[in-house]
């Protein structure tokens, strides 16, 4: 037992050198292949590396990229357990895993996002097409991950919103950190429309519901997911534009060009075997009348 103690844990050579002696000599009298196996054990031992560790000549360790996912239930969020949660998150990590990729998910309030992917802090960030502070940030994906709708949000008995000139001389509800893809910095210079802002969607929906604005700005799945009350069901819903959900590469990365091809090459492949859901097509969608151009 003690030398095969030393032969394992001891790191003076000597020591191994005298226990590996003691342990031939004691196999001479054991079947050539025991004496084989001693010297296969002892060859593991004296490399300092385990077998099961050891990898192929030049096998490549596949590149862990940092992405970055937002509070965007039931799109993406972070559940109970801390961990990275939503069908987005899902397709993210089968994407990565084709294209040779694994992946550290990185929970940010959006502001924050924006900064890690100027700076490069993070490799990609789970977000949406069409953000004008983002233009020369980021390159999108072709992919079309996610259409999400943005709607305004109003009280039963309110007028519907059928044109953009329906919020003058109105306050809107704001998410606070959400720019609704530059959208909040034209409301913002705009003299005629109020604008007030919520902490997250339960405050805005509370909010709306005791008068604070005259409609909320929001997408159509989260504040779904978010009604829960029956007075919520008072609530009603006039789109504003449809938005399309995109992997955002930071073109502070140098391969952010190369990445951004592996994820779409690897989105189809999946596709054409059944395992992600055929590409959605990036068509424009609906737009209110009167929408400016951002």
């Amino acid at each position: 037992m003690d030398v095969i103690y030393l032969l394992r844990f001891s790191r003076d050579r000597q020591q191994k050198m005298v226990a590996m002696r003691s342990l031939l000599h004691a196999f001479r009298v054991l079947p050539r292949l025991a004496c084989l196996l001693a010297g296969l054990l002892c060859m593991g031992i004296f490399s300092g590396t385990a077998f099961a560790d050891s990898s192929l000549p030049g096998e490549q360790q596949a590149r862990t990229l940092r992405v970055a996912y937002m509070e965007f239930p039931p799109v993406t969020f972070r559940n109970e357990f801390g961990l990275p949660e939503g069908p987005i998150i899902r397709i993210t990590e089968k994407v990565a895993q084709e294209a040779g990729y694994k992946l550290e998910f990185l929970y940010l309030p959006v502001g924050r996002t924006y900064l890690y992917l100027k700076t490069g802090s993070v490799d990609l960030a789970l977000g949406f097409s069409g953000v004008p502070v983002l233009s020369s940030v980021v390159l999108e994906s072709e992919i079309n991950l996610i259409s999400m709708i943005l709607s305004a949000w109003y009280l039963e008995g309110t007028t519907p919103v059928n044109h953009m000139d329906d919020f003058r001389g109105k306050t809107l509800i704001l998410i606070n950190g959400f720019t609704y893809g530059g959208f909040r910095e034209w409301l913002e210079q705009q003299g005629d429309i109020r604008i007030t802002e919520a902490p997250n969607r339960r405050s805005a929906i509370d909010m709306l519901k005791r008068g604070r604005g005259h409609y909320l700005l929001d997408y159509h799945q989260p504040v779904r997911e978010v009604f829960s009350r029956s007075s919520d069901s008072l609530i009603r819903e006039s789109e504003i534009r449809t938005r399309r959900g995109a992997w955002l590469f930071s073109r502070a990365t140098p391969e952010a060009q190369q990445l951004k091809e592996a994820f779409d090459a690897a989105y189809l492949r999946l596709a054409e075997r059944g395992e992600v859901q055929p590409e959605i097509t990036a068509e424009p969608g609906y737009i209110l009348p009167g929408f400016p151009s951002l």
